[in-house]
């Protein structure tokens, strides 16, 4: 393996070990993903027989960032297990104090700051598509299953899974909402995607499938 030139994330390097995230290895159980090595240069694009970059093109970032790049960050962070981590666009000291755990954690400088191999390293912070009346597709489809199944813990069920978000699907989605205790819209959104289904560190982004991440 070609030697680091440094460890600071702003230092040039030749060769960055890289870990993937394989979307459709998450499972109740968490998340799992390997790692492979990739020539230094334009990570952000896609070479032939080298791994995706799961967060490309994303600026250094630090406590008091605010904004869409924090969110990727913050679900990063949350599909590492950090189930801690608040959804919310603010870099503060909790999301550096997650930071930092994982920067421990993947050998690298734990100064808090999101640079380059910060983002190489975590998995892909990309959002769960925004479901709502209206929405179509296999997601849906896939979020009426885990409704149908858990209907019995939060008491309404979606009422048929046909791949349509429709007021059934939204009246489930009002009482997953107030059984998980988060904000009742029935829309299914960062807040709703990430809240715990009490399994094996489960969440309903999770069961329902990363795969539907939007990159």
């Amino acid at each position: 393996m070609a030697a680091l030139l440094g460890t600071d994330e702003s230092t040039r390097i030749d060769m960055v070990r890289v870990p993937f995230l394989t979307l459709k290895e998450a499972t109740k159980g968490g998340l799992t993903w390997g790692r492979g090595l990739v020539p230094q240069g334009d990570l952000s694009t896609e070479q032939e027989g080298s791994v995706v970059m799961q967060n490309p093109g994303q600026p250094t970032i630090r406590q008091g960032a605010t904004g869409d790049v924090v969110r990727r960050l913050q679900r990063a962070l949350f599909r590492t297990a950090a189930h801690q981590i608040h959804i919310d666009g603010i870099f503060g000291w909790q999301t550096e104090e997650a930071v930092v755990d994982f920067q421990k954690s993947d050998n690298l400088t734990p100064d808090g700051v999101v640079g380059p191999l910060t983002w190489h390293a975590l998995p892909d912070g990309g959002p769960m598509p925004l479901l709502q009346v209206g929405s179509t597709g296999d997601v849906v489809r896939s979020l009426q299953n885990v409704l149908a199944e858990g209907a019995g813990e939060w008491g309404v069920g979606p009422q048929g899974v046909d791949g349509i978000f429709g007021p059934h699907t939204r009246a489930s989605v009002e009482a997953f909402q107030r059984w998980s205790q988060v904000s009742v819209d029935g829309m299914v959104g960062d807040q709703t995607w990430t809240v715990s289904l009490h399994a094996a560190g489960a969440t309903l982004e999770s069961v329902v499938g990363l795969e539907f991440v939007i990159g």
